[in-house]
């Protein structure tokens, strides 16, 4: 499920999507090619399957969903509106984005529908503000350090990678529960 009511028919082909911009859509091509590998990642996980705690310091599987999701809204709040997280949003998403030991004794004891129900609240959330951007705005730049500059496309990149990095953390936490 992309979102939206929209399913990719093929979703092993980077393309153009009706309703977003040529650029956009190639991007949303890859963000749910993303997403599809992070679902069947954790596919029938039970709340205990979720919150197994590999070791003390590491994250369980629904610290890593959380953490999927706090990252996109983010970026959503960065590049749709060009601020910083306000007080709301950081008592909602801090935690999640940060991880750690709070993480550890907060984002714990949560079905898997609650995970991905955030992650579709939020994916929700960007593809109509995609809908609304052109590929002007995805290529616009700001600076991020003395002359270096990213733009709207790299932060998006960004939020793709960050997922397919911890998908990778959640098969190895898998093979940890179920070898």
């Amino acid at each position: 499920m992309l979102g939206l009511g929209m399913t990719i028919e093929q979703p092993y082909l980077v393309t153009e999507l009706e309703g977003f911009s040529p650029k956009i859509g190639n991007l949303v091509s890859m963000m749910s090619y993303a997403r599809k590998t992070t679902l069947d990642a954790v596919y029938n996980l039970t709340t205990e399957q979720l919150d197994f705690l590999p070791a003390p310091s590491t994250n369980t599987i629904g610290m890593l969903l959380a953490h999927i999701a706090a990252t996109e809204v983010a970026y959503q709040v960065d590049t749709f509106e060009g601020r910083a997280m306000n007080a709301e949003e950081k008592a909602r998403w801090e935690v999640a984005a940060e991880l750690g030991d709070l993480g550890r004794t907060q984002i714990m004891a949560k079905d898997l529908n609650f995970y991905l129900e955030q992650l579709q609240e939020v994916r929700e959330k960007t593809l109509l503000e995609f809908k609304n951007r052109d590929d002007v705005w995805l290529m616009e730049q700001v600076e991020f350090r003395k002359n270096t500059f990213m733009n709207n496309y790299w932060k998006w990149f960004h939020v793709a990678e960050d997922e397919v990095s911890h998908r990778g953390q959640i098969r190895l936490i898998k093979n940890h529960l179920m070898p």
